[in-house]
């Protein structure tokens, strides 16, 4: 096998690995919805759903995305699509708060209405399962607060923007719409 071929054949093995691990079991994890007592199975909760995986911050020079990701999920969540945040205190300690503070800042400032979940970590050693499978899937963790991974309806992590990346843009809008014309897979 010339050099090339074995680079390409080691390549696809860890692809076909990560897609497996993307798959279904990504969102096999249960989790509390902000500032509540009863954690929720993700995939059980947001099955057939395209998602956007945020990890947000209240303290952050791009916590205006806020707006932009509940303008996102109003407009889609008709048609099976839910923005997923996720607070987390991991960059310079920008979401310092407790989640009942996070969820009344968002709530009163924001008008968030997109399912949020408990504050969690992002990067590193500690990183919650969710994370270290999304950055497994895709090569890349977070590397600052509003980093956004899209999931399909069958829970393949698509796409993913680093926080730049504003809730409005052409390129991530589209993958959305690309998604949003898949069928609901069956139970």
């Amino acid at each position: 096998m010339n050099p090339k071929s074995l680079i390409l054949s080691v390549f696809l093995a860890g692809a076909a690995g990560a897609a497996a691990a993307a798959g279904p079991a990504l969102l096999d994890l249960e989790y509390r919805p902000l500032a509540g007592r009863e954690k929720v199975n993700l995939a059980e909760r947001h099955h057939g759903q395209v998602l956007l995986v945020v990890n947000t911050a209240s303290k952050c020079g791009y916590t205006p995305q806020y707006e932009g990701l509940e303008a996102l999920h109003q407009r889609y969540a008709a048609r099976g699509f839910a923005v997923l945040g996720f607070p987390s205190n991991d960059f310079r300690g920008q979401e310092p708060g407790s989640e009942e503070e996070i969820q009344q800042f968002c709530t009163l400032t924001y008008g968030v209405k997109f399912p949020m979940y408990e504050k969690v970590r992002v990067t590193g050693e500690e990183a919650t399962p969710l994370y270290r499978r999304l950055a497994e899937a895709t090569g890349t963790a977070p590397g600052w607060n509003f980093h956004k991974y899209l999931v399909s309806r069958d829970g393949r992590v698509v796409g993913q923007w680093p926080s730049k990346v504003t809730p409005d843009d052409p390129e991530l809008v589209a993958a959305i719409e690309r998604e949003l014309q898949a069928p609901v897979p069956a139970r």
